[in-house]
C-alpha cells in the first residue's frame, strides 16, 4: 500500500512527535539540548515553518507548529534530522539512526485544541517525572510562555495572544490555565491523531479541512462496501 502524504491543510496548526530509538537517549548533555534547538532555529527559518512550543526530553521532541507551505515541515524536520543525527554520530562515535522511524504528526483544530496541545507539548517533562514544576525545566517553551525567559525559537500564534491584551496578562493567564488539570480524555486523544496522522477537530472542522487538505483526513471506512443485492424482476 502506498505511503499516505503528509498531512497539510494551509495556515492550520499541527502537533509533532518525534521519539528516540528504542528508547534510547536522543539527548545527553547541554550541548546536544543546544545544538537541536540551533538545529530548529536555522530549520524553522529556511523552511518557513512557526514553531509555537515544544519540548526536548531525552528520549522524544515534541512540537506544536504551523507550516507556511506543505513543504515546511518535512524539510525542516529532514533538516534537523540531518545535521543534529551527524552530530550525535560523530560526538558519541556511534552509526545509524536516531529516531524510532519517521515523525509524527498531524492537523488539529486551534480554537479547540491549540491551547490543549501546547500545554501537553509544555507538562511533558513534569508527565515523564522530569521535573515537579514545569518553570524547573530549560528545554521547553513554557519559561517564554510565562515571561520569564524570551526564546527567540517561539513564534507566538493569535490565539496565545488572544489570552490578554498585554504580555503580562496573557503570562499570568497561561500559567493559571497550565496550572489545571489537563482533560486525559482529549489528551489521549491529540496523542493518538498525531501518532495515527489524522486530523482532529470537530465533525465541521474535519469536513472543512478534507475540502482544503492534501489528502484525506480521516480512516475509510472498514471492511469491504457491501454489495447491493439484485432483486429479479418478475415476469
Amino acid at each position: 500500500m502506498a505511503r499516505l502524504a503528509r498531512l497539510y491543510v494551509p495556515d492550520q496548526p499541527q502537533h509533532v512527535i518525534l521519539r528516540g530509538l528504542d528508547q534510547q537517549p536522543a539527548f545527553v548533555d547541554d550541548q546536544d539540548y543546544e545544538l537541536f534547538i540551533d538545529c530548529l532555529k536555522a530549520a524553522s527559518r529556511d523552511h518557513h515553518l512557526s514553531i509555537h512550543a515544544y519540548a526536548l526530553m531525552p528520549g522524544a521532541v515534541q512540537l506544536l507548529v504551523t507550516p507556511t507551505e506543505e513543504s515546511s515541515l518535512p524539510k525542516a524536520m529532514q533538516a534537523v534530522g540531518r545535521r543534529y543525527v551527524a552530530h550525535f554520530n560523530r560526538r558519541y562515535a556511534r552509526r545509524g539512526t536516531l529516531w524510532e522511524g519517521r515523525y509524527r504528526a498531524t492537523v488539529i483544530e486551534g480554537e479547540r485544541y491549540f491551547l490543549l496541545a501546547s500545554r501537553v507539548v509544555e507538562m511533558c517533562p513534569v508527565r515523564a517525572g522530569l521535573v515537579s514544576a514545569p518553570e524547573d525545566y530549560r528545554w521547553s517553551s513554557y519559561r517564554h510562555h510565562i515571561g520569564l525567559t524570551l526564546d527567540s525559537l517561539i513564534t507566538d500564534h493569535p490565539l496565545y495572544w488572544s489570552l490578554g491584551n498585554t504580555p503580562f496578562e496573557r503570562q499570568r493567564a497561561y500559567r493559571e490555565l497550565c496550572e489545571q488539570p489537563l482533560d486525559e480524555r482529549e489528551a489521549s486523544q491529540l496523542q493518538q491523531a498525531t501518532l495515527k496522522g489524522w486530523v482532529l477537530g470537530s465533525e465541521t472542522y474535519r469536513e472543512w479541512a478534507a475540502r482544503a487538505a492534501n489528502r484525506r483526513v480521516s480512516p475509510l471506512p472498514r471492511g469491504r462496501p457491501r454489495k447491493v443485492r439484485e432483486t429479479p424482476q418478475q415476469q
